[in-house]
């Protein structure tokens, strides 16, 4: 039975070369569908074991042999390459340093961001895991402020044109159903949020994207994990510092166009795509002289006591 997702009905297909197979078995292990067994000394594929292929293309990549091929499911062996080599990948230090030298830049120079970044981020954004392959992940770019522009006059007259809904009168309606804390942050922050955006942006000044010259939005079909969208764009920005830029999360966009037809319509984003994240990016007019070292609410050992970061 072939799982289906936004973009593939049916099973890949597995061929193995059993000229070349040792029947080392490390592709049966790895395989994640479960059509791959061993049966009388021979690698079998059968697709009605599990769901079948699902494109994962494991078993391609560990084979020693280079006997097996995987294709469809958006996966060819066009897409397989050799690993990079170990000396030239980043070291647990200097991942350490880049992901502790980020930080959230809301202040941009009056610069372009040129097609080379863009490229290379999304390229960077591709390598990221997913709940289940091919990845339904989509990415709305906006390239110059212009764009970036033009999507946040729409958001911003979307905020408004729904203020009413963290009114205080529907706060009163809904707090049974709502809550205590859905309440209060409709109270304390959607809606003085969303009336500082409109006269703000009546002023000028622009506190959604914050003048940045580049906004991308991911975004996921509804048969993906709601988080897929998520990680995708955490990679992003991970690649975003790495190549000198400054970005930040921006995630009011998100509930709203999740509701909003007429956007999502215009932008061409799935009516039924799962809300997703914005970041904006640029090159940050600041430049930082020190760092913050972040703590989490607490990690636990499970069987023993709560540890709190320091």
């Amino acid at each position: 039975m072939a799982l289906v997702t936004g973009r593939a009905k049916e099973v890949a297909q597995v061929a193995i070369d059993h000229e070349k197979c040792n029947l080392c078995g490390l592709c049966t292990q790895i395989c994640s569908g479960d059509p791959l067994t061993i049966i009388d000394n021979k690698v079998i594929v059968d697709q009605s074991r599990g769901f079948g292929c699902i494109g994962c293309g494991q078993c391609v990549l560990v084979c020693p042999n280079e006997c097996i091929t995987v294709n469809g499911r958006e996966l060819s062996m066009n897409h397989v390459q050799p690993l990079p080599p170990r000396e030239s990948r980043s070291s647990y230090e200097l991942l350490y340093n880049l992901l502790l030298s980020r930080r959230s830049i809301r202040r941009f120079r009056d610069k372009p961001v040129d097609q080379d970044m863009i490229d290379k981020i999304i390229e960077a954004a591709t390598t990221a895991p997913m709940g289940l392959p091919p990845s339904d992940v989509e990415i709305l770019v906006f390239n110059g402020k212009e764009k970036v522009q033009g999507f946040a006059e729409d958001l911003v007259k979307a905020f408004y044109s729904s203020r009413w809904l963290f009114g205080r009168v529907m706060r009163t309606i809904m707090r049974p159903l709502w809550g205590k804390e859905f309440v209060d942050s409709a109270k304390y922050f959607l809606e003085p949020l969303i009336n500082g955006f409109k006269s703000e942006r009546e002023n000028g000044t622009d506190i959604l994207f914050y003048e940045a010259p580049l906004v991308m939005y991911f975004h996921a079909s509804v048969y993906a994990d709601p988080v897929d969208p998520l990680v995708n764009a955490t990679y992003a920005m991970i690649a975003a510092e790495s190549l000198g830029l400054g970005s930040c999360m921006i995630g009011t966009p998100a509930p709203f166009l999740k509701y909003n037809k007429k956007l999502k319509q215009k932008y061409r984003i799935g009516l039924k795509n799962h809300q997703g994240i914005a970041i904006i990016f640029g090159f940050p007019s600041v430049k930082y002289q020190r760092t913050i070292k972040r703590t989490l609410a607490s990690v636990h050992y499970w069987g023993s006591a709560t540890i709190m970061p320091l």
